[in-house]
């Protein structure tokens, strides 16, 4: 027979399993700790599975993730950390809506790559930075497998790309001009449209506020919590 001690380390890992399976975080622990970090890293999954051996962030476990940061008074900033190749581009255009809603202030930090969806989902925080030697693809929306009804299908993909560049340009110093035109390049990628941006390039064309690292993200956050802080 188990005791009630027992039971209770039972019933806790059923909850941790629980939330890992529904929402890929083990608990939402109280915290006392003013900053919380969201990872974004590899492909952003939308509606469609992605296979298991890829490195994926599933939406539906960001979005409760935002909610709760957004809820608790314990948390006073949040740091986004990107490395992502893009993915699914409803899914990542809802993701840095989310961000860019947040009442809380928030800071995102480049560090590997930021490509296609991952674009948006970098500028969607108040102030962004991009390591040195990351990069940052800008590219048209692409569309993969048979189209049927060839017209509607390229209204829809002209109306997504008009929706990601908009909140591009809405979300950071870049002109929409020069954002359209490193999307319609031709010398940059192999058999494909698009520009690469490495570290301060970004930073030159508006899109990324400040090259920087970790240190100076924090540092970065923790200024603008202490503001808005003292603005209340």
């Amino acid at each position: 027979m188990n005791t009630d001690n027992e039971q209770k380390i039972q019933e806790e890992k059923e909850n941790i399993r629980e939330n890992i399976k529904e929402l890929g975080i083990s608990n939402l622990p109280v915290s006392t700790d003013p900053i919380r970090i969201l990872p974004i890293i590899g492909q952003v999954e939308g509606h469609m599975m992605l296979p298991p051996q890829t490195k994926a962030t599933k939406y539906e476990h960001v979005i409760p993730q935002l909610i709760d940061a957004e809820r608790d008074e314990n948390t006073k900033g949040l740091l986004i950390i990107l490395n992502t190749v893009g993915g699914d581009v409803e899914a990542g255009l809802a993701i840095a809506e989310m961000i860019r809603s947040l009442s809380i202030p928030t800071v995102s930090l480049v560090i590997g790559g930021g490509h296609s969806i991952g674009v948006p989902l970098a500028t969607s925080a108040k102030y962004s930075f991009i390591s040195p030697s990351a990069t940052m693809i800008i590219h048209p929306i692409r569309m993969n497998g048979l189209v049927i009804g060839v017209p509607q299908t390229f209204e829809y993909f002209n109306k997504m790309q008009e929706r990601i560049v908009e909140f591009i340009v809405r979300t950071s110093k870049i002109k929409k001009e020069t954002l359209k035109n490193m999307m319609l390049a031709t010398d940059e990628l192999l058999n494909d449209m698009g520009t690469i941006l490495i570290g301060e390039k970004a930073v030159e064309y508006g899109l990324i506020d400040e090259v920087g690292g970790i240190n100076s993200a924090l540092t970065k956050l923790n200024s603008m919590i202490n503001n808005s802080e003292n603005h209340r």
